[in-house]
């Protein structure tokens, strides 16, 4: 059993919203299992911000490139100590260098990128560089490739939400980039309902199914009501389904090309 210290508590505070009495008592109800506890908190309809508790909160930002004929991209999450130093313009520059490779050189995961060489350097040398100009520690944490008929991306204001579509056709720019910023607006977890992993659509008709009996509901009536609740789930969670942030009268499956559809997104956050 882990030991349930005050810094616990007031973590899970800080990630649920949740009250300290309800943390320490569900920290307690799970043997201090952390994640266990934060579902808990949702099954008594405790936490409404429980979904925020996976977002990484360390500074940095987020670097993509497309390829000239739009088939091709990467993304790339760079970290660092501070803000300041996340909108310094040596950082971009390191930041946008390591996409520009990472897209070269077809690199899909971080162990072939420090085994890359950038600008004549090994990597470790590249970034070893960067460090001392900047002046404080600084790290690629995650890289990604997508590839489709056609790719559209965006970067949010702050630099720290990254996005790359993958189109099944070919679409027009501006429509692309709503796409793409409805991604980064309401973070979608999969392109469609049968994309849904079967083990986060269990564990939420389990969360709901506990909510209504918490909340008093006959159990011969549960089962239909979960039913109605998931539908309503694949509405917040797949891209398709989602109401189009630009109008609200339509999903996004309804404001693109009826010959073309999203194949796959990549969506990196620090936020």
């Amino acid at each position: 059993m882990t030991t349930i210290t005050a810094s616990l508590v007031k973590e899970l505070r800080e990630k649920t919203g949740v009250g300290m009495m309800d943390c320490k008592k569900a920290l307690s109800e799970t043997n201090g299992d952390f994640e266990e506890a934060i579902t808990y908190l949702r099954e008594k309809g405790l936490s409404a911000a429980a979904k925020k508790s996976d977002r990484e909160t360390k500074e940095g930002r987020v670097f993509v490139t497309i390829s000239a004929d739009a088939k091709i991209g990467s993304i790339v999450e760079v970290g660092c100590e501070t803000d300041f130093v996340a909108n310094n313009e040596a950082f971009s520059a390191f930041g946008n260098a390591v996409a520009a490779e990472v897209l070269a050189k077809r690199y899909s995961d971080l162990t072939a990128l420090e085994a890359a060489t950038i600008d004549g350097k090994p990597f470790a040398t590249f970034s070893s560089e960067a460090i001392l100009k900047l002046g404080e520690n600084l790290g690629v944490r995650r890289v990604a490739l997508l590839d489709g008929a056609a790719l559209s991306s965006y970067i949010h204001s702050n630099g720290k939400i990254g996005i790359l579509v993958a189109f099944t056709g070919a679409i027009a720019e501006d429509l692309g980039k709503d796409v793409a910023m409805q991604v980064a607006a309401a973070a979608p977890i999969c392109v469609r309902s049968e994309e849904v992993p079967t083990g986060e659509l269990e564990k939420e008709k389990s969360i709901v199914r506990a909510q209504l009996l918490n909340e008093g509901k006959p159990e011969a009536m549960v089962d239909k009501i979960v039913e109605g609740k998931i539908l309503k789930y694949y509405k917040d969670v797949c891209l398709l389904e989602q109401t189009f942030v630009k109008d609200q009268e339509k999903t996004v499956k309804q404001i693109l090309p009826a010959n073309v559809t999203v194949s796959q997104f990549i969506r990196f956050s620090l936020v």
